[in-house]
């Protein structure tokens, strides 16, 4: 072999290499601290597509109300909880925030401070491309409802993705078809792991100061870890909000969801985060008298505001991290690796042929020859 092919296959082994270290160290791409957020996220005053008992209102009508605020380290999201709201009218006044950014391969850090709680609440923290539905994919990384605990993290996809029984994570799988047409029950659909803490939602995690989440996206899996803020163990470079992480240092995460049948680039594109609260709905209004809040979650949420005083977000910090061989956080990373693979393996199969050509020629067979003849072979 030649010193032409050495450097070739050099440099395929390299571009091959890169694609799995994309999964390793991080660097940050963006803080999100108190006013950031109101230069990185955009309100979405839209009908919730959950038909729940909610107006979500503009930036400046939450501003103006003050159902959203922030100082110099935290960031605030709220529900309306002085107003009696008439039958006929729109629902309870709330917020739906999502980052002007989408992305691709990253990590996500949520460094959270209080999560809205309180009878037929339904507040989620997730990432997908709302524009499209779950044609892009959704994760749902924080999300329950009537103060259910614990925490329940799930997929929801288009196509065809599903989950092994056995995973190395530390919640417990309640369903492992992440198809949003597969019904697990109660009208909820995906691939769902239960996080192994009540920490992890709810009146006992606001109890414990709230915590951190961190997800995880590669090509290769989803990962989702959780922290509550007054336990031990908390890996320095969250807690810390380092500038530079690495998930490896984590341990075992709550929820591990891998692409062994899931393809994970075809069946989730580049998604928002989404932060939001809604009330009753499919979820929170068909769980409401199971939980023990009554028997109309409809008529409670119109009839009680007061009850929605510890409904609110209250965020210290957002931080997304990039891979370190790259500043890019949105698909153009992923796209510019498959584009270096896809050349990589053009160029190998150039080179082979190369080489083929060359230890089938007519010359090199005869130099064998002879050099054989001559005992040089």
């Amino acid at each position: 072999m030649g010193i032409l092919s050495r450097s070739v296959l050099r440099g395929v082994a390299v571009g091959i290499v890169t694609q799995s270290v994309l999964a390793g160290p991080y660097s940050i791409a963006q803080t999100n601290i108190g006013s950031d957020f109101f230069n990185n996220f955009q309100w979405e005053n839209i009908s919730d597509p959950t038909n729940g008992r909610v107006e979500y209102v503009t930036q400046a009508t939450a501003q103006a109300e003050n159902l959203t605020y922030a100082t110099s380290d935290t960031f605030v999201l709220r529900a309306d909880s002085t107003t009696t709201l008439s039958a006929d009218g729109p629902g309870r006044k709330s917020n739906r925030i999502k980052s002007n950014a989408q992305y691709n391969t990253h990590v996500t850090v949520f460094d959270i401070l209080h999560m809205p709680q309180g009878c037929g609440t339904w507040p989620a923290l997730w990432e997908a491309d709302d524009s499209v539905g779950t044609s892009a994919g959704e994760i749902d990384i924080l999300e329950g409802v009537d103060d259910i605990a614990p925490n329940s993290v799930t997929l929801h996809t288009s196509g065809n993705c599903t989950m092994p029984s056995n995973r190395t994570m530390l919640g417990t799988s309640l369903s492992d078809d992440c198809s949003s047409s597969a019904d697990i029950g109660n009208g909820n659909n995906g691939c769902s792991v239960d996080a192994p803490y009540t920490s992890s939602y709810g009146p006992v995690f606001n109890s414990n100061g709230g915590g951190y989440y961190a997800l995880e996206r590669t090509s290769e899996y989803i990962r989702v870890w959780f922290w509550a803020r007054n336990q031990d163990g908390i890996p320095s470079d969250i807690s810390g909000g380092a500038s530079s992480i690495d998930t490896d240092d984590w341990g075992t995460p709550i929820a591990d969801f891998p692409d062994d049948d899931c393809a994970i680039n075809e069946v989730f594109g580049n998604n928002n985060i989404i932060v939001d609260l809604t009330f009753c709905g499919g979820w929170a209004g068909d769980d409401f008298s199971g939980a023990g809040c009554g028997s109309n979650c409809t008529q409670y949420v119109n009839e009680n505001p007061s009850a929605f005083e510890n409904a609110y977000w209250e965020f210290a910090a957002v931080r997304v991290y990039s891979p370190s061989s790259s500043s890019n956080t949105s698909a153009t990373t992923n796209a510019a690796l498959s584009a270096n693979v896809r050349a990589s393996s053009s160029t190998l199969s150039a080179s082979l042929g190369y080489m083929m050509d060359i230890f089938t020629s007519p010359t090199l067979i005869a130099l064998a020859v002879v050099g054989g003849a001559w005992g040089l072979a």
